[in-house]
């Protein structure tokens, strides 16, 4: 093959700066690669609401094909847009160092800015919050509820650019997503009440399974413990056979060899949740993910989650 690795990514500005990282880390490694651009569904339609898009791997589907078809060796993607089912022939190659896996509350206007408000269950927003993502918007809910809640699609770009256009409050991003392009503004706050999507803030590459030479200088970027947390948040969501249209968060923390995890399944409306939290010894996680949705399941998360397959 091609000695010049060819590293698949999306258009946006966040896309491009996730496969320059990985090109660079690449090139301390001693390979050498190049940027091969390709749009996306899930950048073509952005008017639609992603839990009403009916698929999963809106974001990654273009990247796959390019992969499968010998275009690219390499795709890059933020892990929590990528299905927890892999398509065969596609392998995981190397999860980098997790970044910030919080959410952030931005205000459209700087002189709305209040931690208090945004921290006190139950305060009152007289205008809608904005989020495209019904993980957020069920959470928010259930801390706010009553609030309007408006549907905000696109890059992360075009919607900091829709909030500024906008009558809302403010609007609910990822963290990661912001900081890493320089765009957090300084009337925002994390929300560390809200639990995030399995495996955000972390970053997954993924290649083809026969091509030993890319996968061997993939291996060179990968981060063991990132892997581990988002393996149990991943296995957590497809035991509860989640996906960007339902309502799923998890956590893991490595501390001290012990893993600490939380995790909750709501409904849409935020009026049904149920959490977990638990402490697992590191060395007894092989299946830690799949049993700790099982017990989601018998202690409230089974009505719920059923709600949402009897809907389909």
């Amino acid at each position: 093959m091609n000695s010049v690795i060819r590293i698949g990514t999306r258009e946006s500005e966040l896309a491009v700066w996730q496969a320059t990282l990985v090109k660079n880390m690449l090139a301390e490694s001693g390979y050498e690669s190049t940027l091969v651009y390709i749009k996306s569904d899930g950048d073509v339609d952005l008017k639609t609401p992603l839990y009403e898009m009916g698929v999963q791997g809106i974001f990654t589907k273009s990247l796959d094909i390019a992969l499968l078809n010998g275009s690219i060796e390499l795709a890059v993607h933020s892990m929590k847009d990528v299905p927890t089912q892999l398509p065969t022939g596609i392998v995981q190659a190397a999860v980098l160092k997790r970044g910030n896996y919080r959410d952030l509350f931005v205000f459209k206007n700087a002189e709305d800015f209040s931690e208090d408000s945004i921290h006190k269950p139950g305060s009152l927003f007289e205008s809608p919050v904005a989020t495209s993502s019904i993980r957020r918007k069920a959470q928010w809910l259930n801390r706010y509820p009553g609030t309007v809640m408006e549907n905000l699609r696109g890059n992360v770009n075009s919607r900091m650019r829709k909030l500024s256009e906008s009558n809302w409050t403010g609007a609910i991003f990822a963290a990661a997503g912001l900081e890493r392009i320089g765009l957090r503004p300084a009337h925002s706050v994390e929300l560390d009440w809200m639990l995030p999507a399995p495996a955000q803030g972390a970053i997954m590459v993924v290649g083809r399974a026969n091509e030993a030479y890319v996968l061997e200088a993939a291996a060179t970027l990968h981060d063991e413990l990132t892997a581990t947390c988002t393996r149990i948040e991943r296995d957590f969501l497809r035991e509860l056979m989640g996906g960007c249209s339902t309502p799923i968060s998890a956590l893991a923390i490595i501390e001290n060899d012990t893993v600490h995890f939380q995790g909750s399944i709501l409904s849409i409306d935020g009026t049904q949740k149920a959490i977990i939290e638990k402490q697992i010894p590191l060395q007894q996680v092989e299946d830690a993910g799949k049993q700790l949705a099982i017990e989601l399941l018998q202690n409230g998360g089974k009505v719920i989650a059923d709600s949402f397959k009897n809907a389909r």
